[in-house]
């Protein structure tokens, strides 16, 4: 009889697969058997297990020993000496820390402080390919709790709207007040997961399809539930394969066990799931473009009113909701809306997943509480600036976000908290900058990506973008002048007023805050005395409005 003493997990995720994981992995099933260990040990393949850039990482249990950039090279060793003699291999060892879950302290994630993890609970601890292991490890347990205890739609809207969840996508709108606005009519209603990250930088929630496919299928059904829609739809972009590939399975496993289709579980709640696959355009996470390009139209955003609640796909009641806003109802469901806000502040609870990047020692995926610092996050979850470097600055909220310098590193990372930088959680993204780095080289690609994804629809934004793309290469190249930085202030607000989307009324935000917190750097590369005339009238024009 099969007597397993030791597993051995490993993260297979988009990095991870560059990295050689499965050549790993195959290297690693081999020297088991070659050395007699295949009925001991068991290697399962698991998703993120948090940092990005360290190529192959493993955990070994029960020793929670974690190895990171491994390649086949090293697998002999780590078999001879840890699973064979017990002793780790030192020179691959990296810290493990545990992981603060929902009911219990979790072993996992490769950081230098605990982490409260509501939607990542189970990623990095199930084969995120396992029906089984997902609902050993909880899911399906909300919705069987909704079933067997007779919860009506309302009951699940009002402990969604009890528990303050507020959108994760970006604009932090209530989500169950979201919810409510779908009109109660007999007609056909429809769910749609958005899961296009366009926005640089970010992949939380291709993470999170990756580690725990099962747990975003469950909050749509019960979403659905709630808002009375029978079909939902996951618009996912189409280069995550990974994610696409462990997403299907994960439906088809759904339909197989009667989680999804007609009459779920014999409760009378019916939801069917489809994958539809997007083509990379950024404003195709504007969720009006999203259902253009879902009905199969060009993705270009429509004019608001109406909106979705009232008429979305295809003409019918509509919610867009993404990956980790949907990842959360469960818990909520299953644990309680007073649950819930115990994590977090009054007016933002529960926790934010984030992808830290840039210049930190352990970039990578991290769940903390709403209201966590920005110090916190570079400091203990990122372990700091690499290289014995100084903080410079983050830009937050990834492209669309704003930059934040060394004096606002105590700033609470939360909706409201923000609001006093004029910056936004936005997307979940920090890109943590050195001292090394140029602020203007970086605002110039951020201005570049939106001249280039700019669906030019409306005037102010086609043009927009590409006039203050030429402003920043003048300043760039150091041929600017002091007038051109009260032109990239007077362009981008005139977009920030005018544009039909968010696409065009985005820049004003990492031009303002790059100005803001780092005009020394600009005064450098123009020629003139800037007198910040137009930073003031932007200011008192952001107040009218």
């Amino acid at each position: 009889m099969r007597h397993i003493r030791s597993h051995v997990l490993i993260g297979i995720d988009a990095n991870s697969l560059m990295a050689g994981a499965k050549a790993v992995e195959r290297a690693l099933l081999e020297e088991l058997i070659k050395k007699g260990l295949a009925d001991e040990v068991q290697v399962i393949e698991t998703g993120s297990l948090g940092p990005i850039g360290k190529g192959v990482v493993l955990v070994v249990y029960p020793d929670a020993v974690a190895y990171a950039n491994v390649t086949v090279d090293d697998v002999p060793e780590i078999v001879e000496e840890h699973l064979l003699k017990g002793r780790p291999v030192k020179r691959l060892q990296v810290p493990l820390v545990p992981v603060e879950g929902v009911v219990e302290i979790k072993p996992t994630g490769l950081v230098r402080k605990p982490q409260p993890r509501i939607v990542l609970q189970n990623c990095g601890v199930i084969d995120p390919e396992s029906l089984e292991e997902a609902i050993a490890a909880g899911d399906y347990q909300a919705l069987v709790k909704v079933i067997e205890e007779k919860w009506s739609p309302k009951d699940v809207m009002e402990e969604v709207i009890k528990s303050g969840l507020r959108g994760r996508g970006g604009a932090g709108f209530p989500t169950g007040k979201k919810w409510s606005f779908i009109p109660d009519v007999p007609v056909q209603k429809y769910l749609i997961c958005n899961a296009d990250e366009g926005e640089p930088g970010t992949f939380k929630d291709r993470l999170i399809l990756e580690g725990d496919p099962h747990r975003l299928i469950e909050g749509m059904i019960l979403a659905g539930y709630a808002i009375g829609a029978t079909k939902g739809y996951v618009y996912i972009r189409g280069e995550y394969t990974l994610s696409i590939n462990r997403l299907k399975k994960a439906i088809e496993q759904a339909y197989r066990e009667n989680l999804l289709g007609d009459n779920i579980l014999d409760s009378g709640i019916t939801f069917h799931l489809e994958i539809k696959k997007g083509a990379g355009a950024y404003v195709c996470g504007e969720e009006t473009a999203l259902i253009e390009s879902l009905e199969g139209k060009r993705g270009q955003p429509r004019l608001k009113p109406p909106f979705p609640a009232q008429k979305g796909l295809w003409g019918k009641p509509t919610v867009v909701n993404n990956v980790e806003t949907l990842s959360n109802v469960p818990p909520i469901i299953l644990n309680g809306a007073d649950w819930y806000r115990s994590f977090g502040t009054p007016t933002a609870p529960g926790t934010k997943v984030y992808t830290i990047l840039g210049h930190v020692e352990t970039p990578g995926l991290i769940e903390v509480e709403m209201g966590t610092t920005l110090r916190d996050i570079v400091y203990e979850y990122g372990g700091g600036i690499r290289e014995g470097k100084k903080f410079k600055g983050a830009l937050i909220g990834g492209a669309a976000g704003a930059f934040l310098g060394e004096a606002q590193l105590d700033v609470k990372m939360d909706y409201d908290n923000l609001q006093e930088y004029a910056a936004v959680l936005g997307s979940g993204a920090i890109l943590v900058i050195d001292e090394e780095t140029s602020i203007v080289a970086l605002l110039h690609s951020i201005l570049s990506f939106f001249e280039h994804e700019s669906c030019g629809q409306c005037t102010p934004c086609r043009m927009g973008t590409r006039a203050l793309l030429t402003l920043i290469e003048r300043i760039v190249k150091g041929e600017g002048v002091e007038k051109d930085l009260d032109l990239l202030l007077e362009v981008a607000t005139n977009m920030q007023i005018s544009s039909f989307c968010p696409l065009g009324q985005s820049p004003i935000l990492p031009i303002k805050s790059a100005i803001t917190h780092f005009h020394d750097e600009f005064m450098e590369r123009v020629s003139g005395q800037w007198t910040g005339t137009q930073l003031k009238a932007q200011e008192e024009t952001s107040q009218v409005g």
